[in-house]
């Protein structure tokens, strides 16, 4: 199964990194129709906020919890179960004020748990979502590929490492609010991308 998640506030018609990923699936579902494909979007329904609340619920024995807290608890083992249920993810990133979208790292919050996506052994921590492959569509108004104020792909990468997902490859558009010219340029340059993932049949 793949899982697309779409993480920006603009409607998928309005957004470039949700277009973009589209695009990706569309591409990956041609190399193999059969797959079926869950779509979640994040920007239009964003996860609950990790607060004090949510922590008592999650901790508090599950006979304890009351109705609000049970569905609170829930809401995250479903996320869980719809990420372990995909062999591939692709997540429609754009920067938002340097940083990945307020939407997503709530489901980062969500799906990270410990004993339950990771553990800590005696080796040190352990993933356990491993086997999938990630795909992360970024879209930037600027150009921060390789720069310091780039804290997304070292960010994501070491999270979604950190839960098992260590095969993660990044496409990028930047430049995307500098000028028509500059807008395609970037997104040919994710197409380009695109071109050189997907495997070449005789």
């Amino acid at each position: 199964m793949i899982l697309q998640i779409n993480t920006s506030a603009r409607s998928a018609h309005e957004s470039l990194s949700t277009r973009l990923a589209t695009e990706w699936v569309s591409r990956l579902r041609a190399e193999r129709p059969e797959v079926a494909l869950e779509v979640l979007e994040l920007g239009q329904q964003a996860p609950a906020v990790l607060d004090e609340a949510a922590l008592q619920a999650m901790f508090m024995p599950a006979e304890q919890r009351s109705p609000a807290q049970a569905a609170r608890v829930a809401q995250d083992i479903a996320y869980i179960d719809q990420v372990r249920r995909a062999d591939t993810l692709v997540l429609a990133v754009p920067m938002i004020n340097f940083g990945v979208p307020a939407a997503l790292k709530n489901w980062i919050d969500a799906i990270a748990k410990a004993g339950v996506t990771f553990r800590y052994t005696a080796q040190g921590p352990e993933g356990l979502l491993p086997g999938k492959t990630v795909y992360v569509v970024l879209t930037r108004g600027g150009i921060h590929r390789d720069q310091p104020q780039d804290s997304m792909v070292p960010y994501l990468r070491t999270v979604l490492g950190f839960l098992g997902m260590t095969e993660v490859h990044f496409i990028y558009a930047e430049g995307l609010n500098m000028g028509p010219e500059a807008q395609a340029a970037g997104l040919a340059n994710a197409r380009a991308e695109m071109d050189a993932l997907v495997p070449v049949h005789a």
